[in-house]
């Protein structure tokens, strides 16, 4: 399904859905639906947007994924604290909750495709969450980012708080996770939480432009940088070197290879394929 700008915020403010996902050029946004309550969410979102994910990456017309969230006030604010009594109110559903929340995650860092966290206004807790396991962050100036565990009683497990450690070092994470406080978009990219802090009456548009000039690059070669820049972060005992070079080689030996090599002899844009 195709749209523009205007039915993306008509969407934002007639579906009834809670995430919703619509694919554009080569784009397939993930919006969280949500703003009466700041785009906090709840288990059945995380469901969904697990879903969509799962369709993005099996779609090979989607070829940059951005998640957004609806409304001018927040990305993500946070998980659903009025949900928390019901969705953690027996061992079991509070399992399923974990289960849900941490597979949608995963799939997020794990898939093939780049993927754009377009942020404004809050950006905090579970949202921040999913913030960090996309490959690039991309902030208006009004944003705000944060870890409120610490004021919850709320325990991270290894794999999000590496995803953290990651991006600003372990000195910077704990004063995130100790202090539980908020940082400004300028904060957050000092630190080296974002990519880019652009003005908020720019972001979408500017995030719609970068994401365009990804998608309209070669996917194989984007397939293997991802691949090979996501191996050599971990141990060395566990990274996949072979599957490194099974993507370098695929890039290099495809037809979109030699359509990029014509377009520059040609002095003309690519087109490519994926194959």
């Amino acid at each position: 399904m195709s749209t523009n700008a205007a039915e993306v915020e008509k969407a934002e403010l007639t579906t009834e859905q809670k995430v919703i996902a619509l694919k554009e050029n080569g784009i397939g946004w993930l919006i969280f639906n949500n703003p009466e309550r700041r785009n906090a969410i709840s288990v059945d979102m995380s469901e969904r947007a697990g879903k969509i994910l799962e369709d993005y990456a099996t779609d090979p017309s989607v070829r940059v994924i951005v998640l957004r969230g609806a409304g001018d006030k927040a990305f993500i604010s946070g998980g659903d604290i009025s949900k928390f009594e019901k969705m953690r109110a027996t061992p079991e559903s509070n399992a399923r909750f974990e289960d849900i929340k941490n597979a949608t995650r995963k799939r997020l860092r794990t898939i093939d495709k780049p993927t754009i966290a377009m942020i404004h206004g809050y950006c905090l807790g579970g949202g921040l969450a999913y913030a960090l396991n996309c490959d690039i962050r991309l902030c208006s100036e009004d944003s705000r980012f944060g870890i409120p565990a610490a004021k919850l009683s709320i325990g991270y497990g290894a794999s999000g708080i590496r995803q953290l450690i990651d991006l600003v070092g372990p000195s910077v994470a704990k004063e995130v996770l100790y202090t539980a406080r908020q940082y400004t978009a300028a904060e957050a990219q000092q630190m080296g939480l974002v990519n880019r802090v652009i003005p908020k009456a720019e972001l979408e548009a500017y995030t719609r432009e970068y994401a365009q000039v990804i998608a309209d690059n070669a996917p194989l070669a984007i397939l293997n940088a991802k691949t090979a820049i996501n191996e050599l972060v971990k141990d060395p005992a566990d990274r996949n070197m072979k599957l490194v070079a099974e993507r370098a080689h695929a890039a290099t030996s495809s037809q979109d290879h030699i359509e990029g090599r014509n377009a520059f002899l040609q002095k003309r844009k690519p087109v490519f394929t994926g194959k």
